[in-house]
């Protein structure tokens, strides 16, 4: 049981107590149901790949994003991880295609250039169909900086390069929004 406590406790997220948590659940559990749980995990490391255009995550390559005729050719949306992906198709309000990174770039964690998604990323614009990028990196230190290195390295290449809008979420108060996100709140401001 220690091993797999301490499995659990690698995972993001999960810390000592959750660890021991699902632990003790899972030894509880029918043998079953254990099993599917094992052998789901292993088919999700024997049966992802990345997609060979958009590098998001997926069991068919291209995945069915990029494969949708349907879909905006022309625009294509930078983020940082696959989960960002679900996010932006939950709205139902872009309708474009993805470029996954994997990340961001962190000198202080490790992450270069180098270790990102972004040679794969200029491939792909060479190819002259995108017409425009959108840069929707995270709104941190980090996401900021690889959202101007990418602007300065896909300027040459594509007309239109545009960044998500910043500012104030709805049901928030003025009095709890930091400086930042207050200034770009009153920078970014539309007609009403």
């Amino acid at each position: 049981m220690a091993r797999l406590i301490q499995e659990f406790n690698k995972l993001p997220g999960i810390g000592s107590k959750s660890a021991q948590r699902l632990t003790y659940y899972l030894v509880r559990m029918p043998k079953e149901e254990a099993k599917a749980l094992a052998e789901a995990l292993l088919a999700v490391k024997d049966k992802i790949i990345f997609c060979s255009l958009c590098q998001n995550l997926t069991e068919q390559d291209p995945c069915p994003i990029c494969n949708d005729p349907a879909r905006d050719q022309t625009t294509l949306c930078v983020l940082e991880e696959p989960l960002d992906v679900l996010a932006l198709e939950r709205t139902h309000c872009y309708n474009g295609l993805y470029h996954v990174l994997h990340g961001a770039i962190s000198p202080l964690n490790g992450i270069g250039v180098e270790e990102l998604k972004i040679r794969e990323l200029l491939e792909r614009l060479k190819e002259g169909a995108v017409e425009e990028v959108v840069l929707a990196t995270n709104p941190n230190l980090e996401g900021e900086a690889t959202a101007m290195y990418i602007q300065k390295l896909v300027s040459p290449l594509i007309a239109k390069v545009t960044r998500l809008a910043r500012g104030l979420p709805v049901g928030g108060d003025l009095e709890y929004a930091d400086q930042v996100t207050l200034t770009r709140a009153f920078q970014g401001r539309q007609e009403f």
